[in-house]
């Protein structure tokens, strides 16, 4: 998967060459740019942003310097996303079904967001990461980028542990441990060292249901 991120604030994207992304960028499975919108602005001092017509707060972002980014990378094939608080909520399903596009091109807004003209012309998708407001579209973007990259083959190890992550049947992941068996007289469930692989999944499945039933009802089939 190729993704294009346009951003007038390229270096906040550090933390997307370190760990598993980083790894799968190295090996390619994954590829990922950074196309600063500064670069695209025909003013002088490479500004970007605006007033508003009609007033109001704040500073918007100006048509000109997007449409060129936009139209820099775009392709046929190109998938275009604008991370907003106005936009439909990120879910797992969501998550996995943008995995499966060829080339994604992000948006991230700032300041009172993008002038409504490059949505109306470029815009596939707005995406929000949560009924709340940061001041800008990096982080949004940082967190769709991540959540979508572990369903890309050959990100994850092994792309069957996405399988058993938390919003997979509609559930949330059971309690996991790890050695020592004993920490300060803080025990593991004797089901997860009997060997018993029947009895484990079924301790497993029990706990999951129950975990979502106190923590997320609303995910509750019955």
């Amino acid at each position: 998967m190729k993704i294009d991120i346009l951003t007038l604030f390229p270096e906040m994207f550090v933390p997307l060459k370190e760990s598993i992304i980083g790894k799968a960028r190295d090996k390619h499975c994954l590829e990922i740019n950074l196309i600063n919108i500064r670069d695209f602005s025909l003013d002088k001092h490479h500004k970007c942003d605006d007033y508003i017509f009609g007033g109001g707060e704040g500073l918007l972002m100006t048509p000109q310097p997007l449409f060129d980014a936009i139209e820099s990378v775009k392709k046929d094939n190109s998938y275009i996303i604008y991370m907003s608080p106005k936009g439909k909520t990120l879910t797992q399903k969501i998550v996995k079904d943008f995995s499966t596009f060829e080339h994604l091109i992000i948006i991230c807004g700032h300041y009172e967001g993008v002038d409504q003209r490059v949505i109306d012309v470029f815009v596939d998708a707005e995406i929000s990461i949560g009924d709340y407001v940061v001041t800008g579209g990096e982080l949004p973007a940082m967190v769709f980028v991540d959540a979508i990259s572990r369903f890309i083959p050959g990100v994850l190890g092994n792309i069957d542990s996405a399988k058993h992550d938390s919003f997979e049947n509609n559930l949330l992941e059971y309690p996991q441990y790890t050695r020592p068996q004993d920490f300060r007289g803080l025990k593991v469930p004797d089901v997860l060292i009997s060997g018993n692989h029947a009895e484990i999944a079924k301790w497993r499945e029990e706990q999951s249901r129950e975990l979502t039933k106190q923590r997320r009802p609303d995910m509750c089939k019955d």
